[in-house]
């Protein structure tokens, strides 16, 4: 994915005055904006892990304003601190006109899909944070949805201030939008979630070739490289069969993933000897949501749980190879 090191990006405190800034090659800028939303994400779900729980609030509920507004001022304190120190820690050039600077299509629009699922989960934890302040869950999804769109829109504003080591990305910012929209439609369609995006990872030998863009360890390939990413929608089956005797725990996830991409560009790859292409799965896997039990600590971690899917046998559809099995798949 992208890159994590600042080599190119070290504070100016940090860096030898005799040294220019050398901002990052072409192929590495989507792969870098992705990982920006990224860094947004986990340091949000750091923040509100210990308010999390999936015990979901009833309708009936009288809400709680204070604990709302108090929430509501937390909540702008802390996305206030991570956008400022998100700008230090990235943004080390001096701020230049707007610019437009779309990079759709990079990385077969894999890139795309995290931040899609970036968004969906800042939308997801923000509505069960909300929850617990006693509003309806049609009212939490709405607040969440307006957190996962304008948490990540001033990263993309200030990309676009940033030319041309970055530049604003419109196809970015659509997905930034799709995110928070699935999570709110199942809301109003249905009045609760039954498809969940989500990730899971395995190391590819990949990393190898290209390590300054893919990684040199594991604590940077999974961040890094997109060969051994995988982005799933899991559909909860018992949802759209509430009577019949399909556990209610049991999902079927649809996955989507990208392989012998070394470079941003397909032709970059080609060029090295590779044959990019895309992957498409079929797997079963656990909506940890729907698993009983009355314990808070063990809602809480169902919920985090659940933005990883479980490890379980998959077919693979490639151009490549056709159709392909996997005993155990993640």
């Amino acid at each position: 994915m992208g890159n994590t090191e600042i080599s190119g990006k070290l504070l100016s405190d940090l860096c030898p005055p005799e040294r220019a800034y050398s901002p990052p090659s072409h192929s590495r800028l989507g792969a870098l904006s992705t990982t920006k939303t990224l860094f947004f994400y986990l340091s949000f779900i750091i923040l509100t892990s210990s308010f999390v729980t999936c015990q979901a609030q009833s309708d009936s509920l009288r809400p709680n304003y204070r604990a709302l507004r108090w929430l509501l001022a937390g909540e702008s304190v802390a996305y206030s601190a991570s956008i400022y120190g998100l700008s230090k820690a990235w943004y080390k050039t001096p701020f230049t006109n707007f610019s437009v600077k779309d990079d759709f299509h990079e990385w077969k629009q894999f890139d795309k899909v995290g931040h899609f699922f970036t968004a969906y989960q800042i939308c997801r934890h923000t509505a069960a944070v909300y929850k617990n302040t006693g509003i309806t869950n049609r009212q939490a999804a709405l607040y969440g949805a307006l957190s996962g769109f304008l948490f990540l829109t001033p990263i993309e504003l200030l990309d676009g201030f940033q030319y041309p080591t970055y530049g604003f990305s419109p196809s970015d910012m659509v997905a930034n939008v799709m995110g928070p929209s699935l999570y709110l439609g199942q809301y109003a369609l249905w009045g609760e979630e039954r498809i969940t995006p989500k990730f899971s990872f395995s190391p590819t030998p990949l990393a190898k070739v290209r390590p300054e863009l893919l990684g040199r360890n594991f604590s940077e390939q999974w961040l890094k490289d997109y060969n051994g990413q995988t982005y799933w929608f899991s559909v909860n089956l018992a949802s759209f069969a509430p009577h019949s005797k399909i556990p209610k725990w049991l999902s079927v996830s649809l996955g989507y993933g990208i392989h012998n991409m070394v470079g941003a560009e397909v032709e970059k790859s080609q060029s090295l000897g590779y044959d990019p292409y895309r992957q498409y799965f079929l797997s079963l896997d656990i909506d940890f949501r729907r698993i009983p039990t009355r314990h808070k600590g063990l809602k809480t971690l169902f919920f985090l749980l659940n933005t990883l899917k479980v490890p379980a046998p998959a077919l693979e559809f490639n151009r490549k190879q056709g159709w392909k099995g996997h005993w155990l798949y993640f």
